[in-house]
């Protein structure tokens, strides 16, 4: 990870969420990708926060979509780190997120983990 290609993922990630484009979403995760958030508890029931694979987490997504049909999301800034970096944003509830990606050697997102501002 290097941030010229942070920047880019970070531009692309947030356009393609404030355009509610779920395919533009999902092309940056690879298939086996895992997700973990409060937020899954809240929406599926799911205790773990956990949901594996891509489809999974595209099903979830669509039901996010669909209870914030304004979601936008703010950049903050973005962190770069080893084959990973954080996006700080403000989320569809104007309160702080950071989220946690991890790639691949193909430049795709295996692993993500969302934090919320208490």
């Amino acid at each position: 990870m290097n941030n010229e290609l942070a920047s880019r993922f970070t531009s692309e990630w947030l356009q393609a969420w404030n355009e509610h484009d779920l395919d533009r979403v999902l092309s940056h995760y690879s298939d086996d990708f895992e997700m973990f958030s409060p937020v899954i508890v809240q929406v599926t029931g799911n205790q773990e926060g956990r949901l594996q694979g891509k489809q999974a987490v595209a099903t979830y997504w669509a039901k996010a979509l669909a209870i914030f049909p304004n979601l936008h999301f703010t950049h903050i800034c973005t962190l770069v780190g080893v084959n990973s970096l954080v996006i700080h944003y403000l989320g569809a509830t104007g309160k702080r997120v950071a989220e946690v990606f991890q790639f691949n050697a193909q430049g795709l997102v295996i692993r993500a983990h969302a934090h919320y501002e208490a």
